[in-house]
């Protein structure tokens, strides 16, 4: 049993109800000190460290491989206790700025036909101290405590399949005890989980919401991510809508651009109706390649090979959605050196 998910008065109870103070303490420890092993807690009494260290280690999953892109991006491959492998990465924003990008599933299980990931499929749900453990892993690789200013849950899975965990890592790095973290340095992608953006707005309605919407057109979506047939876009829409009056906060909408499917004029048309009555940003993103990747069969009865669109209809594209008073921020090619851009992310079996 992991306490690095544990908030300080759940600690104590772990402690068998001992001073209140020994939960913060320890809590503090772990998330201000971020001390690897029990007996680094030098202001605890040794019988105490013992009970803890019979709980288990202090983290349970370890550093793998580490890689680095041309552009400062780095992949972190991460060997989980049960032998399952998942990445991190760790975006460089600025001279001093960083973004952890964490995984909340081993594999997905969404099927979103682009993606590498979903050719893994499902194996399992991350605990929530398996992703906090991310955060702290690349924070490491970043220079240590501090070094990382926001975290996105854009890695592996979908995170509202795991809403339990992904909620309890956003408690444990925002509390006040330890990271204390801002809720609007947390941002969340979803294929569109029409039920889980509904709990963020219960739970965490300052927390940044992204949208992998890629096309606006129904029967195009439906062909590219299976989540449209459970949460089709009239239900997705109100979702959105009520997610944003509860807290206020801009949209961002992923758009992935696709050679040849999904930025025709009518797909043009079907996003400036979708983003009527939404304050939101469009991150058009070039399709990043990977292997691995089938063929999509579409509603017009073709068959279409995923490819990257040329750097023309992406400006156009990006262009025409400028016109409909549309705010569009074009994500190129980060982290692509070492298969850490946006769908490139998957593991294999260690050998």
């Amino acid at each position: 049993m992991s306490i690095l998910d544990k908030t300080p008065e759940e600690i104590t109870e772990i402690l068998q109800n001992g001073p209140a103070f020994r939960g913060r303490q320890i809590f503090r420890w772990l998330h201000v000190q971020r001390v690897s092993s029990w007996n680094e807690m030098k202001n605890i009494p040794a019988p105490m460290r013992q009970s803890l260290a019979e709980t288990g280690p202090v983290y349970s999953s370890s550093e793998d491989i580490s890689e680095t892109a041309d552009d400062g991006t780095r992949k972190l491959r991460i060997i989980l206790e049960d032998g399952n492998l998942i990445e991190a990465v760790l975006l460089k924003d600025g001279s001093d700025r960083y973004t952890a990008c964490l995984s909340t599933q081993v594999g997905c299980a969404m099927g979103c036909r682009f993606c590498k990931t979903a050719t893994m499929g499902f194996i399992r749900n991350l605990t929530a101290a398996e992703i906090i453990e991310q955060f702290y892993l690349l924070e490491h690789l970043a220079g240590g405590a501090g070094s990382i200013d926001s975290v996105v849950f854009m890695g592996m899975g979908e995170p509202f399949r795991n809403y339990d965990s992904l909620s309890k890592s956003i408690g444990i790095l925002g509390n006040p005890e330890g990271r204390n973290m801002s809720p609007r340095r947390f941002t969340v992608s979803t294929s569109g989980v029409v039920d889980g953006i509904k709990r963020l707005r219960q739970d965490h309605p300052q927390v940044r919401l992204a949208v992998s919407l890629v096309t606006a057109r129904h029967e195009t979506r439906l062909a590219l991510m299976p989540v449209e047939k459970s949460a089709p876009l009239p239900s997705l829409k109100q979702a959105l809508i009520e997610y944003q009056a509860r807290g206020g906060r801009r949209i961002t909408l992923e758009y992935v651009l696709l050679k040849g499917i999904n930025h025709t004029p009518e797909d043009l048309k079907s996003v400036r109706d979708f983003t009527r009555d939404l304050k939101c940003n469009i991150n058009l993103i070039p399709w990043n390649p990977a292997d691995g990747i089938s063929p999509v069969e579409l509603s017009d009865g073709r068959t279409a090979e995923l490819a990257e669109p040329d750097e023309e209809t992406v400006r156009n594209f990006a262009s025409e959605l400028e016109k409909s008073g549309l705010t569009v921020v074009l994500r190129y090619k980060k982290g692509r050196g070492v298969s850490a851009a946006c769908g490139q992310l998957a593991t294999k079996p260690r050998l």
